[in-house]
């Protein structure tokens, strides 16, 4: 059963301008992030580990002007976003539903930016009611660094083991280790930046205490890497 659905059109590779716009979409969001939330950040997730960190940072920028409605200046991170989709190359992605699984059907012919381009504009379209919960589940998703399969899936709808509160990824515990408050999402780029000021603020060299420096330290890297899923 076809529960959402994203089509998104872009430039074919030999074209010598890189535009973006979207095409056919059917995202249902009732209750929010709902099906289409869970789609936009199914494509999110898949696409942003094959991406350079400084590009992942410029998504998680975009993220925040969007969600926040802000005027975004074209082109943004190489690629303009237009309403116009002549001539434009396209791509569909869909969360299909057979009983309590659920799986995305990505096209990954194309490159992978513009199909996060096109998922992220996607979700500032929505209606203010939904847009909030809809990016923070796009912000859990732009930390993803596994596969695009089942597992990407239980991480997003939250069941995955990680989140479970088991020794080995306790989200609750990271989270407030690195200074986020309980149920955040922070981006990828916000717990790289928290993580690298408190690893400073925790050296003997700028103040922090000499006996539980390493501890700390200790700590923070742990707690980095709970919530940089890494599947």
């Amino acid at each position: 059963m076809l529960l959402a659905e994203l089509e998104v059109r872009h430039s074919r590779p030999i074209a010598p301008t890189r535009r973006i716009a979207i095409g056919e979409v059917f995202l249902p969001t009732e209750p929010a992030p709902g099906f289409g939330g869970l789609l936009l950040a199914g494509v999110v997730g898949a696409f942003v580990p094959l991406l350079e960190d400084e590009v992942r940072d410029g998504v998680d920028r975009l993220m925040a002007d969007l969600e926040w409605g802000r005027a975004i200046p074209q082109p943004r991170l190489r690629h303009r976003f237009q309403n116009d989709t002549h001539g434009l190359d396209r791509s569909r992605h869909k969360l299909v539903g057979e009983g309590e699984r659920l799986s995305l059907e990505l096209d990954d012919h194309s490159a992978p930016l513009p199909q996060i381009l096109g998922a992220v504009y996607a979700a500032g379209r929505l209606s203010l009611r939904s847009r909030g919960a809809v990016f923070r589940l796009l912000r859990r998703a732009g930390r993803w660094q596994g596969e695009a399969d089942e597992r990407l899936m239980s991480y997003l709808r939250g069941d995955h083991p990680r989140w479970r509160g088991d020794a080995d990824g306790d989200e609750t515990w990271a989270l407030a280790v690195l200074g986020f408050g309980p149920g955040s999402e922070p981006a990828r780029s916000d717990i790289l930046r928290q993580w690298r000021n408190l690893v400073r603020g925790a050296h003997p060299d700028h103040g922090g205490s000499v006996d539980r420096a390493g501890q700390r330290i200790v700590d923070l890297t742990e707690a980095k890497r709970i919530l940089l899923a890494t599947g």
